[in-house]
């Protein structure tokens, strides 16, 4: 063999390797606005209900599909077409047009949605693992099949009155096998394979009186597995455990509102709260917490609603909405405003991130409340750009490494950058 097959033969053995080591996500460009390339509204609205707003909007962890929650106690799940690079839609007709494409599953439940979460390793090409679970008013949890809308089973919790109570918040642990739910100061832990009354209580009020007060009302895992998990409450705290033991490490106060959601940043280091009636998402070091690091602004001032922020893939950017119908985008090394977009007219109430394609999806919607006229007219008239999802196309610019996000990427934060006004 010569030397020059000798380097290709070389090359070809360590090209799968340096592959493997070089992946990297694509940079979206949030200074271009984004292309909404598939809206959806008329299937909300119903005869019964014609304000049937939505609640909030999920991709899954595969990226096949988003599942939506909605005012009429339905979860309905589209599944994204083989090819994702749809046409533009003229922003003028969007009021007029039908709907991209129908739902594929539509599932009811008996009662208001409290919140509901996917399987984290969930595959559509695997039935068994295509499912997420749901918690609604006066019902147990229930895991649901992704595919079929079925029902697979339920995880039940009893008061004192041996009555079933509801679940407030629920989540998956990283490892997929245990279901964390929230309820009124305790935790109840939920063997995944054990469906049924068996769980764990883990109480968040000890025997002083110390601890955390309230609903349960978000729960978030940190995706660097450090065993640590974030439990928002309506009494305006924020707390970090252990997930083997729920051992409370740290209290975190600050939040105006009772706490609607938490989510962790990529690196783990770092943890973000919002609540409601509250226009300021806090940034907190989970290495120290003795204050929040930054504040970024939504409009959510005078609003209840739980409204979901989420963070792109490669860890430098968080999307959130308001009730100004703007989607807002924030660096979150320096947590500096970046740009925003028209989402919807109404209350934007979830925006979430492609797993790995430069596309999002936003749900809008709020409770209206009509006043007849003069002639007892109460009928309702929304326009296409309200109680709509649609899923958004972003630019993508150069490409950067995975490992760019290290754990000190964040060192140049100074708090004063965040406080948006």
């Amino acid at each position: 063999m010569t030397e020059e097959e000798n380097l290709h033969h070389s090359l070809a053995e360590e090209a799968p390797e340096s592959s493997r080591q070089e992946y990297s996500w694509p940079v979206l460009n949030f200074n271009i606005p984004p292309q909404r390339i598939y809206h959806f509204h008329q299937q909300f609205a119903t005869p019964t209900n014609p304000n049937n707003f939505l609640k909030g909007v999920k991709w899954s962890p595969d990226g096949s599909c988003f599942l939506t929650c909605s005012d009429d106690n339905t979860l309905r799940l589209f599944i994204l077409p083989d090819s994702e690079s749809g046409t533009p839609l003229d922003p003028c007709s969007v009021a007029t047009e039908d709907d991209s494409f129908a739902a594929n599953s539509v599932m009811a439940e008996g009662e208001s949605v409290y919140d509901y979460c996917w399987y984290p390793y969930m595959s559509a090409s695997d039935l068994v693992t295509n499912v997420f679970a749901t918690t609604t008013r006066d019902h147990p949890i229930h895991l649901l099949d992704a595919t079929s809308g079925q029902l697979r089973c339920t995880y039940r919790a009893y008061d004192a009155m041996d009555e079933i109570t509801a679940a407030f918040s629920i989540a998956f642990n990283p490892a997929g096998t245990k279901i964390f739910a929230g309820y009124n100061r305790c935790i109840r832990v939920f063997d995944l394979h054990r469906p049924g009354r068996d769980f764990e209580l883990h109480s968040m009020v000890k025997d002083n009186k110390e601890g955390q007060m309230g609903i349960i009302s978000a729960i978030a895992f940190s995706p660097s597995h450090t065993g640590m998990l974030a439990v928002g409450s309506y009494n305006q705290s924020t707390a970090i455990y252990r997930e083997d033991n729920m051992e409370l490490l740290y209290l975190l106060h600050g939040q105006e509102g009772g706490i609607t959601h938490v989510q962790f940043a990529r690196d783990g280091n770092y943890l973000y709260t919002g609540g409601r009636k509250d226009p300021y998402i806090l940034c907190w070091d989970v290495r120290k917490t003795v204050d929040c690091v930054y504040k970024l602004y939504r409009s959510s001032e005078s609003t209840n609603q739980r409204i979901l922020f989420d963070i792109e893939p490669s860890g430098q950017y968080l999307g959130t909405g308001g009730q100004d119908g703007l989607v807002h985008v924030y660096d979150l090394q320096t947590g500096q405003w970046v740009s925003c977009f028209q989402a919807a007219s109404d209350t934007v109430n979830g925006f979430s991130f492609h797993p790995f394609l430069p596309l999002a999806v936003s749900s809008s919607g709020h409770r209206r409340f009509v006043i007849p006229d003069d002639d007892g007219n109460e009928d309702l008239c929304l326009s296409g750009s309200e109680n709509c999802a649609s899923v958004w196309r972003f630019t993508c610019g150069s490409m950067v490494n995975d490992s760019a996000m290290d754990d000190d990427s964040f060192s140049n934060i100074q708090p004063e950058h965040g406080n948006m006004e």
